[in-house]
C-alpha cells in the first residue's frame, strides 16, 4: 500500500471543516556557537495504536475550508482563575488528506492528533471521516509569566507580560537518549538565521556533517533562534516541519517555521522560561474535575515507531487527583473513568467527577 512520505505537502489542504463558536483562534542577535541540536530521521509510516476517548462538540458551523496559510498560531485571552483555554473541533477528511497535513494546518502536534483519534490510519484516512482537533487545553500549574514547557506534552505555552493572553505551540521534543534539562532559566539572547555548529556528539553520529553549517535549507535550527541559559539548548525553527509535535531533536526544541517566527518576535531577551515534565495535569472547570494525560516519552516512541502502545495508568494519578479533590471532594471523584483516562492517554481535558446530584443521592 502506497503511504504517503513526511513532509511532501502542507498548504495545500482542501476539505471541509467545523469549529465550535468558542474555538478562539488566530492566523498567523550576534552569532554565536550552538550545539546538540538537530534533527533525527522520522519514520515514514506511523501506526495508530493509542486507545483514546475523543470528544467530539456538537452544534458546529459547517463550511468550506479556504486554506488560509499553514500552521495557524493559537492565542486565547485569559481571566484571573482560568484553568482551561480553547475546545475540541472537528475537521472532515477529503481523500488526500493526512494526520501530518492535518495537525501542521491547525497548529497542532503529531503526537497529539494521533493520540485524540484512534483506529484512523494517518496516511490514509479516507473522505468524509471525522477527525478530532484537540484544541483543549488545562492551563499549567505554577506561575503565568513567559515560557512554560510541558515535555511529555510537546507543547510550549507562553503568558505575555500584560497577563491578559496566553499562546500555545506545539514543540518537536528530544529522542530516547537524550534530553531537556527540567527547571527554570531564561532567553539569554535571540538570533535570526542562525548558524549551527553541530557539537562533537553529534558529529560522532554524523561523521560527514561539516564544522559549520550556514543559514539556509540545510541548516536544522530553521530561521529563528531563542538562546536559552542552559548552555547549548535553544527554542528554534526547523528544516524539517515533519518533527513537531514528536521525539525529533537532541534536547533543543522546535517550533513549525510560522510558529517560531510569531514567538521570536514577542518573546523579548530575559524572558524566564521553565521546563517540566508532567504526564498528569488536573483541575476543576467550574464544579466538575477535569483531567488531561499525555502519552509518555516511551508511547511516544511506539507510535512514531509503527508499535502498540504499552497500556499504563501512570503512578501518580490517584494521589494527583486526591490532592486537587481534597478532603471535601474526594468523594466525588469518579476512579474508574480517571483509571480509564490513565489508560487512554487520548491528551483531552476529561471529566473525572461524579455529578454532584448524583454524589448526593449516593450519600442517602
Amino acid at each position: 500500500m502506497l503511504r504517503k512520505t513526511l513532509g511532501l505537502r502542507f498548504g495545500d489542504l482542501d476539505g471541509e471543516f467545523e469549529t465550535p463558536a468558542d474555538l478562539n483562534t488566530r492566523m498567523i542577535g550576534d552569532e554565536a556557537p550552538l550545539g546538540s541540536c538537530v534533527e533525527r530521521t522520522v519514520p515514514k509510516c506511523v501506526a495508530l495504536f493509542v486507545v483514546g476517548a475523543v470528544m467530539l462538540l456538537e452544534g458546529c458551523a459547517s463550511h468550506r475550508d479556504a486554506a488560509p496559510p499553514a500552521g495557524p498560531a493559537t492565542e486565547f485571552s485569559l481571566v484571573p482563575g482560568q484553568t482551561v483555554v480553547g475546545a475540541v473541533g472537528v475537521y472532515v477528511t477529503r481523500d488526500d488528506d493526512t494526520l501530518l497535513d492535518i495537525a501542521r494546518r491547525y497548529d497542532l502536534g503529531y503526537t497529539q492528533l494521533v493520540a485524540a483519534n484512534p483506529g484512523i490510519d494517518p496516511w490514509l484516512p479516507g473522505a468524509g471521516r471525522r477527525i478530532a482537533l484537540p484544541s483543549q487545553y488545562l492551563l499549567p500549574e505554577g506561575p503565568r509569566r513567559g515560557i512554560v514547557i510541558n515535555l511529555v506534552q510537546q507543547r510550549l505555552f507562553y503568558f505575555p507580560p500584560d497577563g491578559r493572553t496566553v499562546e500555545t505551540y506545539p514543540i518537536g521534543v528530544a529522542v530516547q537518549g537524550s534530553s531537556t534539562p527540567l527547571g527554570t532559566t531564561h532567553v539569554v539572547a535571540k538570533q535570526v538565521h542562525p548558524t549551527w555548529y553541530p557539537p562533537p556528539s553529534i558529529r560522532k553520529e554524523q561523521p560527514d556533517l561539516p564544522q559549520r553549517v550556514p543559514p539556509g535549507p540545510d541548516n536544522p535550527l530553521g530561521d529563528y533562534a531563542l538562546v536559552l541559559g542552559w548552555a547549548g539548548y535553544l527554542i528554534h525553527g526547523t528544516n524539517k516541519p515533519d518533527g513537531v509535535g514528536r521525539n525529533s531533536s537532541h534536547g533543543c526544541l522546535r517550533l513549525y517555521p510560522e510558529d517560531i517566527e510569531r514567538l521570536f518576535k514577542e518573546v523579548p531577551v530575559s524572558t524566564p522560561v521553565r521546563v517540566v515534565n508532567e504526564e498528569v495535569q488536573a483541575a476543576w472547570i467550574g464544579t466538575e474535575l477535569y483531567v488531561a494525560i499525555y502519552p509518555n516519552k516511551d508511547q511516544a516512541e511506539q507510535i512514531d515507531n509503527n508499535k502498540p502502545i504499552t497500556s499504563a495508568v501512570p503512578p501518580g494519578l490517584k494521589r494527583r487527583l486526591a490532592a486537587e479533590a481534597g478532603r471535601d471532594r474526594l468523594d466525588r471523584v469518579d476512579w474508574r473513568a480517571a483509571e480509564k483516562a490513565g489508560r487512554e492517554r487520548a491528551g483531552i481535558p476529561t471529566r473525572v467527577t461524579v455529578p454532584v446530584f448524583a454524589s448526593a443521592e449516593g450519600a442517602q
